[in-house]
C-alpha cells in the first residue's frame, strides 16, 4: 500500500489549493490527566472522579451466564494476552469516561449526567434512537478542542489498546469534525498521524488512521478527504491505512459516494465503509457493488442472507463485528442473539471491534470475552484473533511476527 507517485502529482493541483499545514509544536504535550486517566483504566484502577471503568466490569460480571454443574471446564487463557488487531474504533469514541472527564475539567466545563454515569448506552434501531446516539457522541466531541485534545485522544487510545493485547489499531476519524480548532483539515490530520507515530513507539501498539467521511455530508467532501487521505498512505504507525464512510447509514445515496472510494483505492487505500448494520442485506449488497470494500464496518446483518454471506466471503471482504455496540444500538434484542457465530461458521473473515467505548462502556478485550460467553473455544478465539490481524493493513511482516505470537499463546 505504498503512495503512488504519479497518482499524487495528478491530484497536487486540487490539494494544492487548501491551506498548508501549521507547525507542530514538540514541546505541546499531552494533558496529563487524560494520559494519568488512561493508564489507570489500562491497569484495572479507577480514577476518583467517576466509575465508568468500574461499572464495565461490572457490567462484564453481569454477562457471564451461569454454567450448570454438568458443564465442561472452560478454557482460561488470558485473553488480554491474546495478540490482536482493532480495526473498528472512533476517534472521540475511543475515549475512556474517565478520559473524557479530564478533557471537560481541563476545559473548566461540566459533562451531562448522560456521559459520566454507569450506565451505557441503549436506544432503539431507529431514526430516533441513533439521533440520541449522535448526540451524545457530538456533546463528547465538542470537548475534543485543539491539538492537546486530538493528541491525548490518539494516546489514550493506545495505551487502552495496548492493555487488551492489540498490537495493530487502525482509529477512525473524520479530521472535518476537529479542523475548526486547528486551523484547517490537513492540520487536524496531521496532528492525528504525528501522535499516532508517536504513541506507537510509547506503547507498542502501531497506530494506523482511518480517514472516514461523512454521509451526513455530501460526498464531493469525501472527494477531497479522500484526496487528501491518498497524500498520507501507508501501512505503517502514523499513515493513512484506509478510507471509510460512517454515520447514520439510512443518511444520503450510496452510490454517490462511489468517487471518493476510487479515489483512495487508486492510492492504494483499502475501503472500510459502514453497512450492514442499521440496514439489511440488500444495502450491503449496493456497498459491495458501489464502493468495492476490503472490510464491512459491522456487516453482520449479511448474515440474513446466505447466498450475499457466500458472495462476500468469496471476494475476500472482512467484516468488522462490534457486538455489544450492535445490542446497545438495538440492532439485536441481546449478545446472544448477535450472530457472530453464524459468520464464523460460514468461514467468514471477523475483526472484533469495540467501536465507541465511551458510550457503551466496553473496549477491545470485552468483546472477545462475549464471544467466549458465547461458547467460542480459546482455539476459535485465537482464529478470530488471527483473522483480526490478517483483515488489518499492515505490512505481511508485521503480520507474520503477530500470527507467531497467537501460536505463542495457544501452546
Amino acid at each position: 500500500m505504498a503512495q503512488n507517485g504519479e497518482y499524487l502529482d495528478s491530484q497536487r493541483g486540487i490539494l494544492d489549493g487548501m491551506p498548508r499545514p501549521m507547525p507542530i509544536d514538540p514541546k505541546l504535550g499531552i494533558n496529563a490527566a487524560v494520559r494519568e486517566a488512561a493508564e489507570a483504566s489500562a491497569q484495572g484502577r479507577d480514577a476518583p472522579e467517576e466509575a465508568g471503568d468500574k461499572a464495565s466490569a461490572k457490567k462484564r460480571r453481569k454477562r457471564k451466564p451461569k454454567e450448570p454443574d454438568d458443564a465442561p471446564p472452560r478454557q482460561s487463557r488470558d485473553l488480554a494476552l491474546l495478540p490482536k488487531a482493532h480495526l473498528h474504533l472512533h476517534f472521540t469514541g475511543s475515549l475512556s469516561v474517565t478520559a473524557l472527564v479530564a478533557l471537560a475539567d481541563a476545559d473548566h466545563e461540566r459533562l451531562p449526567e448522560e456521559l459520566t454515569n454507569t450506565q451505557a448506552f441503549s436506544a432503539p434501531a431507529t431514526t430516533k434512537g441513533w439521533f440520541r446516539f449522535q448526540r451524545l457522541y457530538n456533546i463528547a466531541r465538542h470537548f475534543v478542542r485543539g491539538e492537546a485534545a486530538m493528541r491525548a485522544v490518539v494516546a489514550n487510545a493506545a495505551v487502552l489498546d495496548a492493555a487488551d493485547g492489540s498490537r495493530r489499531l487502525e482509529l477512525q476519524i473524520d479530521p472535518t469534525n476537529y479542523a475548526g480548532a486547528v486551523g484547517g483539515i490537513i492540520n487536524a490530520l496531521e496532528i492525528v498521524l504525528d501522535e499516532a507515530a508517536s504513541a506507537s513507539r510509547r506503547t507498542g501498539v502501531q497506530v494506523g488512521i482511518i480517514v472516514a467521511a461523512s454521509r451526513l455530508r455530501h460526498p464531493i467532501e469525501a472527494r477531497t478527504l479522500a484526496r487528501l487521505a491518498a497524500r498520507y498512505a501507508g501501512t505503517g504507525p502514523g499513515s493513512v491505512v484506509g478510507f471509510g464512510l460512517s454515520n447514520d447509514e439510512w443518511a444520503g445515496d450510496t452510490p454517490a459516494w462511489e468517487g471518493a472510494f476510487r479515489i483512495a483505492r487508486n492510492a492504494g487505500l483499502g475501503g472500510v465503509p459502514h453497512g450492514g448494520e442499521m440496514r439489511g442485506p440488500d444495502h450491503v449488497s449496493t456497498v459491495l457493488a458501489s464502493l468495492q470494500p476490503a472490510r464491512l464496518g459491522h456487516g453482520i446483518r449479511a448474515s440474513e442472507d446466505d447466498r450475499l454471506l457466500d458472495m462476500l466471503i468469496a471476494q475476500n471482504v472482512a467484516f468488522e463485528v462490534c457486538p455489544s455496540s450492535n445490542v446497545h444500538l438495538g440492532v439485536y434484542p441481546s449478545l446472544d442473539a448477535v450472530p457472530l457465530r453464524k459468520l464464523a461458521n460460514a468461514g467468514a473473515t471477523i475483526a472484533l471491534g469495540a467501536d465507541d467505548p465511551l458510550l457503551f462502556l466496553s473496549r477491545l478485550n470485552d468483546q472477545y470475552v462475549i464471544a467466549r460467553d458465547m461458547g467460542f473455544s480459546d482455539e476459535e478465539l485465537a482464529h478470530l484473533a488471527r483473522s483480526s490481524i490478517k483483515a488489518s493493513f499492515a505490512s505481511d511482516e508485521d503480520k507474520a511476527g503477530w500470527l507467531a505470537e497467537i501460536d505463542a499463546w495457544l501452546a
